[in-house]
């Protein structure tokens, strides 16, 4: 018996890379997965249906049960249809994993209103929506009684929350977002029996293939195929696979998971407290932080 035997898991963006991984892992740990991808290129433009369905070939192959899915993940009806597949192919919902996402980076003074726009898009409504869909389906079990253990594996990231990456206030804010939803999704969702937790992944990929310096150097493939790949996309998904386990008692968590580590990630945290026993001046307040009253 698999980990995720007879879970029934929707997994978006698992055409390519750490989805791709994924969707293969929960399908050889016993889950029906459905497997989501527009198919489109890392910039979000394009689309190509075979990406799914190769994954979804592979499983089948290796005696596993999947079906394809090529829905935007960020439209609201296409979200639906998504979530609706999974129901009408398996009978139910048990696993949600918001993976898609796409790159559109660029320096603050020179990115567009569109670069801003799709990439918030893409990841953060994508993983609202079919968040939002896959609620209505868990608040529409739980009410007939049934004990749901639903579970939500939401995709953040370093850059926003630890380790901000310049080129990437679209990207960086919405993972921090994503962050900041899965925290409260987990404090609403957690009376209908489902928990809701993020990981902020670091993976070769193909969003990750390009970037210079000593991140692109320090992800490359090692050149012995027999020495340990700790930036392989498929380091990630046992720790995915996990939290989607039935009886795994996590939620409301931010795991870091890169280079072959795990940590718990933290928000903020309040430091030193200033306090003052009159009204606040500008003078006041710059002589409590230590930068003096000059301003």
């Amino acid at each position: 018996m698999g980990t995720l035997q007879g879970r029934v898991a929707v997994i978006t963006g698992a055409g390519n890379g750490i989805g791709r991984e994924h969707a293969l892992l929960f399908a050889a740990e016993g889950a029906k997965v459905v497997v989501n991808d527009l198919g489109g290129n890392p910039d979000g433009t394009g689309a190509d249906a075979s990406a799914a369905q190769k994954v979804v070939d592979e499983i089948v192959a290796l005696g596993g049960e999947a079906v394809a899915n090529h829905d935007d993940v960020a439209d609201w009806a296409g979200a639906a249809s998504l979530i609706a597949q999974a129901v009408q192919e398996y009978g139910r919902l048990d696993v949600l994993v918001n993976n898609a996402g796409i790159l559109r980076d660029a320096f603050l003074h020179k990115m567009t209103e569109d670069e801003w726009d799709l990439v918030v898009r893409v990841h953060l409504k994508g993983h609202f929506a079919t968040l939002r869909h896959a609620t209505d389906h868990w608040r529409e079990r739980s009410k007939a009684g049934e004990d749901v253990k639903g579970a939500v594996i939401n995709t953040a990231s370093a850059s926003g929350i630890v380790l901000p990456n310049p080129g990437q206030v679209n990207y960086g804010s919405a993972k921090a977002a994503i962050a900041a939803m899965t925290l409260v999704a987990a404090a609403e969702l957690g009376r209908l029996g489902v928990r809701v937790n993020a990981i902020a992944p670091a993976a070769r990929t193909r969003l990750t293939a390009d970037v210079p310096g000593f991140v692109g150097e320090l992800m490359k493939a090692p050149e012995d195929p027999s020495a340990l790949d700790v930036f392989g996309p498929h380091q990630i998904s046992p720790l995915v696979a996990y939290l989607a386990a039935e009886h795994c008692p996590h939620t409301g968590k931010l795991f870091a998971v890169q280079g072959g580590a795990i940590s718990e990630l933290h928000g903020w945290t309040s430091g030193e407290v200033v306090e003052t026993d009159s009204d606040w001046t500008i003078a006041s307040v710059g002589e409590k932080l230590g930068a003096g009253a000059a301003v």
